[in-house]
């Protein structure tokens, strides 16, 4: 055991920009657009918006404030900003994943960094260097907890390692040295909750708890500020993160190599608006049906293999084969599956299709199974597909989804993915502040460009 805590908090609070490689940097850039893009569209289309703001209202907490929602038309406080834009841009489903850890960085980390730095008046640089802080806090912490057992469990990571990652990028801008890092720390190890209980029902706990993530490090970090004592150890206490959130603990792995090798760059992003642990039997169920032009008339049967944790989130056929919600839909091996052998794609629009006869009617004819082949890996998101149709059953193996490190997107592409989400929201001033965000450590303030993603 090596001070887990003390040495996270070290780093973050001597980080800085300059120390950042310049790839580091590029990639957190492009990382942060994306999320963006999914939380801009769906400030207007998710479902669960509508309740969220309403609670807010409820509750007295919309509040004029200095700190931007993005795709909104008003300013809000900091914390409530940090909620509303972790939920908002984790409703898609469509933000970047770690695949080491399974947690999805950007999360909670950038709306805690941008909310902390509308407050305080940072410049792009120091939001960068938050950015980069909070990505290696919580992706390192979530390769700690081991994923598989953290599952097993019954934990969302996002939501636990995220509020740390939070509280990391909120610590860093609010310029807190490291013992009060470690407070912060100590409180976020109160706050780090996240239950899987949300698969059963399709429900919306899963974008709550990602946007509370956000918001309970922005608070932890202040809490900090502010003279609160928090707990020492939080993350390798004998009552820490690593103790009671998992049964298999890695210690080594939340300082391994900390400062030099950038967990920020082994961060993919999505090319479906689903879970990530679909995607790359999604891109194979596309490549066969190209390669051999399939129609679902000619399958007599899928079958799927995943990861154990694949099966876990997607697979269990009695509660995913024919989902109703869109959560549900996200988190359906057998609805996203069809939907991409049906279709040859596979994007936010289509989800108008959950309850389709045809999309159910080819569900029916997957199976997905656990495949030991895939076990072990230092990636888990791989997937083996075999289509069979009356001339035989044509097979593929994929060990990564698209849009890993190793097959990371152009910046054009990029670009285009985030427009395609924001310009409905934002119109001309879609481009605007994408060009903006890419040169983000030009600017002075944060605010000349959080302001262009305003309505």
């Amino acid at each position: 055991m090596a001070e887990e805590t003390a040495t996270l908090a070290g780093y973050v609070a001597a980080l800085r920009y300059d120390d950042i490689p310049e790839k580091v940097l590029a990639r957190a850039k492009l990382l942060t657009l994306d999320f963006l893009g999914s939380a801009i569209r769906a400030r207007q289309e998710a479902e669960s918006t509508p309740a969220l703001l309403a609670t807010l209202k409820a509750l007295s907490l919309d509040q004029d404030g200095r700190a931007t929602v993005f795709g909104d038309d008003r300013r809000w406080t900091p914390a409530v900003a940090a909620l509303l834009n972790g939920a908002l841009g984790h409703s898609l489903d469509f933000d970047d994943t770690h695949a080491d850890s399974s947690l999805h960085p950007s999360a909670p980390v950038v709306p805690a960094a941008f909310a902390v730095g509308e407050l305080v008046g940072a410049s792009g640089r120091d939001v960068l260097t938050a950015i980069v802080a909070g990505y290696e806090v919580c992706c390192r912490l979530g390769n700690a907890l081991d994923p598989t057992s953290h599952y097993a469990r019954g934990f969302h990571p996002t939501a636990t390692a995220g509020t740390y990652g939070a509280a990391a990028a909120a610590a860093k801008l609010l310029g807190l040295p490291a013992e009060r890092i470690i407070a912060a720390f100590g409180v976020s190890g109160s706050q780090a909750a996240g239950s899987l209980q949300f698969l059963v029902n399709g429900a919306w706990n899963k974008r709550y708890q990602v946007g509370a993530a956000a918001m309970n490090g922005v608070i932890a970090a202040t809490l900090a500020q502010n003279g609160f004592v928090g707990a020492t150890e939080s993350v390798e206490g004998i009552h820490g993160l690593l103790v009671g959130y998992t049964d298999t603990p890695h210690h080594d792995k939340a300082v391994a190599g900390l400062g030099t090798v950038y967990e920020t760059m082994k961060i993919g992003v999505k090319p479906y608006p689903s879970c990530r642990y679909t995607h790359a039997a999604i891109d194979a169920l596309i490549a066969l049906r190209r390669e051999h032009n399939l129609t679902p008339d000619q399958v007599t049967r899928v079958e799927i293999g995943l990861h154990q944790n694949g099966i876990t989130l997607t697979g269990d056929a009695p509660t995913k084969r024919h989902p109703r919600s869109i959560v549900g839909g996200q988190f359906s091996m057998f609805f996203t599956g069809a939907l991409a052998l049906e279709q040859g794609s596979f994007g936010w629009d289509d989800y108008t299709r959950l309850g389709d006869a045809a999309i159910d009617a080819l569900a029916d004819k997957f199976d997905v199974v656990r495949d030991q082949r895939l076990e072990g890996k230092t990636h888990p998101f791989g997937a083996r597909v075999a289509v069979t149709t009356a001339g035989g059953t044509h097979e593929r193996i994929h060990a990564d989804p698209s849009g890993e490190p190793d097959s990371f997107p152009t910046d054009q592409a990029m670009m285009q993915k985030f427009l395609q989400l924001a310009r409905p929201v934002l119109d001309g001033r879609a481009q605007a502040f994408a060009e903006a965000m890419l040169g983000l450590e030009r600017h002075e303030r944060l605010e000349a460009v959080s302001a262009l993603a305003r309505r």
